[in-house]
C-alpha cells in the first residue's frame, strides 16, 4: 500500500516537471514493479504487456477512426455543419450558441476528438456569434462545452480505450454513448436557453432562414450524416465488427473528402502522418498506464481500497456516486486521458466482483471526464479556446461555462439513477 502510494507521488512529479505521461507512467511502474520483485520480472512484465496489446486486434479500431476523423476535418466539413446548424436554429434567442452545441455534436461525432472538435468550431462560430452581438462568455462556453461532446458520442477514442482496458464490447460501448449522447446535448441547449431567458442580450436573434434555405444547408452535410449512420447502423444491427466499422468509416472519409475536392496529395500524406503520430502517442501512454496498474496492483492498492469501501458498507450506487465525485476532483487537474488510464484499472477491478454492469460504467465514467475537461483550474477545451480565441480573458471563459457544467452534472445523475438510458439499445444488438 505504502510503495502505491510512494508512485502516485513519483508520477505526480516526474508529471509536473514536464515528463510526457506515458513515460512517467513507464518508468514509475517499471522501477516499482522492479523493486518489489526484482529487475528482470520487471522487464519480463514490460515486454509481455507492450507485445499483448500492440498486438491486440481491437487496437486496430483506434488509428482507423482516427484517419476518419482527419479526413473529415481536411474536408472542411464543419463550416457545413455549422451553417445547416444555424439555419434550423439561428433565429431563436441563443439560436447561434444553440447551433454551436448542435455542429459540435455532429463534428464530434465523426472526428472522435474533443480538442479538434473545439480548436475547428473555435475558428468557425466565434466570428458570427459576435457579429451578432453574443455576449463572449455565452460564445466561448458554448464551443468549449461543446466540444466535450467529441469524447462520448461515437466513434469515440476515449471509449475504444475504455473497451480495452476492462475488455468490454466496443460495439455495445458506442452503441451505449448515443442516448446519453443526445441527453448531454439537449441538457447544453437547456443551458443555453436558461442562460438567454435569464439575460436576452447574451445571445440575439439572428435572421430566420426559409425552409428551402434550410433544406438547401442540410443537403450540403447529408453525406457525412449518411457515413455515421452507417457506422453506427452496421455494428448496432451485427453486419459487421467494430473493426471492420473503422476501415469503412476511414473508406468512406477519403471518398467523402475526395468527392468535395478539398483533399490533394500534401493533405492526404498530412492526414496519414497525423494518425500515425496519434495513435503512437496514444500506444505509449497505453503501455506505460498498463504497466503502472501492474504494479499498483501488485503493490495492494486495488485490494485496499476495496477493504476501505467495504468497511463504510456503501450500498453500489452511494459506490458509484463516490468515484463520479473523484472524477470532478481529479478533472480540475488532470486530463481526460490520464484520468481514464490512471483510474480505469483499479475503478473496473473494485466493481466487477460487485455485479456493476461495465458499459454502463464505462458512459458514466466518460460523462465524468467530460466535465473535466471544462472545469477550472485546468479545463484543457477551456484553454483550447482560449488559444483559438486570443483577446477573451480565461475568466471570461471559465464563467460562461458554469450553466454547462451544472447541464452536465444533472445528467450524470440522470444517467446514474436511470441505467435504461445507457442500457437499453445495447440490449437490444
Amino acid at each position: 500500500m505504502i510503495e502505491s502510494l510512494v508512485g502516485f507521488g513519483a508520477l505526480f512529479v516526474l508529471a509536473f516537471l514536464g515528463v510526457p505521461l506515458g513515460f512517467a507512467l513507464l518508468i514509475v511502474g517499471l522501477v516499482g514493479f522492479a523493486f518489489l520483485r526484482g529487475l528482470t520480472p520487471a522487464i519480463a512484465m514490460s515486454g509481455q504487456q507492450i507485445v499483448e496489446f500492440s498486438t491486440n486486434y481491437g487496437f486496430s479500431v483506434l488509428p482507423l477512426f482516427i484517419l476518419m476523423g482527419a479526413f473529415i476535418h481536411r474536408a472542411q466539413l464543419s463550416e457545413d455543419l455549422y451553417d445547416a446548424a444555424h439555419a434550423w436554429l439561428g433565429h431563436r434567442r441563443g439560436g447561434l450558441a444553440m447551433a454551436t452545441i448542435a455542429a459540435c455534436g455532429a463534428f464530434s461525432a465523426v472526428s472522435g476528438s474533443s480538442l479538434a472538435t473545439a480548436a475547428t468550431m473555435g475558428k468557425v462560430a466565434m466570428p458570427p456569434m459576435r457579429r451578432f452581438g453574443y455576449a463572449d462568455s455565452l460564445a466561448t462556453g458554448s464551443i468549449a462545452a461543446g466540444g466535450t461532446l467529441g469524447i462520448l458520442i461515437p466513434p469515440s477514442v476515449p471509449l475504444v480505450l475504455y473497451g480495452i482496458l476492462t475488455e468490454s464490447d466496443i460495439g455495445k460501448l458506442f452503441i451505449a454513448g448515443i442516448v446519453p449522447g443526445l441527453l448531454l446535448i439537449l441538457a447544453y441547449l437547456g443551458a443555453v436557453w436558461i442562460s438567454t431567458a435569464l439575460c436576452p442580450d447574451a445571445g440575439p436573434r439572428a435572421e430566420r432562414r426559409s425552409m428551402a434555405g434550410r433544406l438547401r444547408a442540410l443537403r450540403q452535410v447529408w453525406a457525412v450524416l449518411a457515413l455515421f449512420l452507417l457506422v453506427l447502423g452496421g455494428i448496432y444491427f451485427g453486419v459487421f465488427t467494430p473493426t471492420e466499422a473503422a476501415g469503412i468509416g476511414a473508406a468512406g472519409a477519403l471518398v467523402f473528402a475526395l468527392a468535395r475536392r478539398r483533399l490533394g496529395w500534401h493533405d492526404f500524406l498530412s492526414a496519414m502522418v497525423e494518425a500515425g503520430v496519434r495513435t503512437a502517442m496514444i500506444f505509449v501512454v497505453v503501455f506505460g498506464a498498463m504497466i503502472f496498474a501492474n504494479f499498483i496492483n501488485l503493490a495492494g492498492l486495488t485490494r485496499a481500497t476495496v477493504t476501505l469501501i467495504q468497511s463504510y458498507e456503501l450500498s453500489v450506487l452511494g459506490l458509484i456516486f463516490a468515484l463520479c465525485a473523484v472524477y470532478l476532483v481529479l478533472g480540475c487537474v488532470f486530463d481526460s486521458m490520464a484520468m481514464l488510464l490512471l483510474t480505469v484499472p483499479i475503478f473496473s477491478a473494485m466493481l466487477e466482483p460487485l455485479g456493476v454492469n461495465l458499459i454502463w460504467f464505462g458512459i458514466i465514467t466518460i460523462v465524468a471526464i467530460e466535465i473535466g475537461l471544462i472545469t477550472p483550474p485546468i479545463g484543457m477545451n477551456v484553454f483550447i479556446v482560449k488559444t483559438v480565441v486570443g483577446d477573451v480573458p480565461l475568466g471570461v471563459i471559465f464563467r460562461g461555462v458554469w450553466p454547462f457544467i451544472v447541464a452536465s452534472i444533472l445528467a450524470l445523475v440522470a444517467l446514474i439513477l436511470l441505467p435504461p438510458l445507457t442500457l437499453t439499445l445495447p440490449a437490444l444488438m
